[in-house]
C-alpha cells in the first residue's frame, strides 16, 4: 500500500489538472455568446460614452475641410470623389492641420482609399471603417507635428463610379 500511495496521489493530481483545464477551455470557447459577440462589446462601450456638446460657432471654428479628393480604388476600373470633414481638437490644431493637410494629409486619404474596394465602401459599414482608418492614420501623422489631435472624420460627399 506504501508503494501505491505515490501513484494515486499523481494519477488524482492530474485528473485534477485535467479537470480544471478542461472546465477553463469549455468556458472560453462555448462561454457566453453575449460576451463573445464583438457587437455587443461595442454597444456595451458605446453605452457609457458621454458626447461632448460643442456650439456651431465653437464646430465650425474647429472643423477643417479637404474637399474633391478623387482616386482610383483597388479594382481600377472603379473612380472614387469624396470630400471630407475633419474636426480637430481646437484652433491651434485646426491651424496646424490647414498648414499640412496638402503635403501630408491627402496623400494619406488617397492611399488609403487606393487599398478600398467599391463594394467596401457602399454602406455605412464601409463608410464607418474607412473613416476610423482615416482617423487613426492621421492622428499618427499630427502626433508627429502638432500637440493636438483629430476627433472626428466626416464623409461630406462621395461618389463612387466605373469607368
Amino acid at each position: 500500500m506504501k508503494k501505491m500511495l505515490p501513484w494515486l496521489i499523481t494519477i488524482l493530481l492530474a485528473i485534477t489538472l485535467i479537470a480544471i483545464v478542461a472546465i477553463i477551455l469549455l468556458n472560453n470557447i462555448l462561454g457566453d455568446d453575449k460576451n463573445s459577440d464583438p457587437q455587443s462589446k461595442a454597444a456595451n462601450s458605446v453605452k457609457n460614452v458621454q458626447a461632448e456638446r460643442i456650439s456651431a460657432d465653437k464646430r465650425v471654428g474647429v472643423t477643417s475641410e479637404i474637399k474633391d479628393i478623387s482616386t482610383n480604388l483597388i479594382d481600377a476600373e472603379f473612380v472614387v470623389k469624396v470630400d471630407f470633414a475633419f474636426q480637430l481638437e481646437n484652433k491651434k490644431t485646426k491651424e496646424d492641420f490647414d498648414k499640412i493637410k496638402d503635403i501630408v494629409i491627402k496623400p494619406i486619404i488617397i492611399s488609403t482609399l487606393g487599398d478600398m474596394t467599391p463594394e467596401g465602401l457602399n454602406g455605412s459599414k464601409g463608410k464607418d471603417e474607412l473613416k476610423s482608418k482615416l482617423l487613426n492614420l492621421i492622428n499618427q501623422k499630427l502626433l508627429e507635428t502638432t500637440e493636438g489631435k483629430l476627433v472626428n472624420v466626416d464623409i461630406t460627399n462621395i461618389i463612387i463610379a466605373q469607368m
